[in-house]
């Protein structure tokens, strides 16, 4: 059983996660490593997140593609790309009220254009939605 005592905004982490698998993009893009970094530092900026440090990875071979991890003071920004099959995962993790990890994934979207995508949400608070 949960029990509920009165709470602020304040007194509990708000975390939000939003996930999702992209199929279908462009392979020129999938495989710019300069565009996708530029892509994840403007999708940290418009999500109100405070950019701490970008770090990318071009790798080749058959599975390969492009890997940009940024880490965030509210957590992180992940995108993983597979060039030879279309496909790309991201990653959106924010801890506080003031960053919108929707607003990053709305972003990225709007670069990748992927012919279609699934995307997920967890609410990673300290304290469910629901007694909130």
């Amino acid at each position: 059983m949960v029990s509920s005592t009165a709470t602020t905004s304040f007194d509990i982490v708000v975390g939000k996660h939003v996930y999702a698998n992209l199929y279908g993009v462009d392979p020129k893009i999938l495989s710019d490593e300069k565009l996708l970094k530029e892509m994840v530092i403007e999708a940290a900026k418009l999500a109100n997140m405070t950019l701490i440090e970008v770090k990318s990875w071009s790798i080749g071979g058959k599975k390969g593609g492009v890997s940009v991890i940024a880490l965030v003071t509210e957590s992180h920004i992940a995108i993983h790309t597979w060039v030879e099959y279309r496909y790309a995962t991201v990653d959106i993790y924010t801890c506080g009220e003031r960053s919108d990890p929707w607003k990053a994934f709305n972003y990225v979207v709007s670069v990748l254009k992927p012919k279609y995508y699934v995307v997920n949400y967890a609410d990673r608070s300290s304290v469910p939605q629901a007694i909130r």
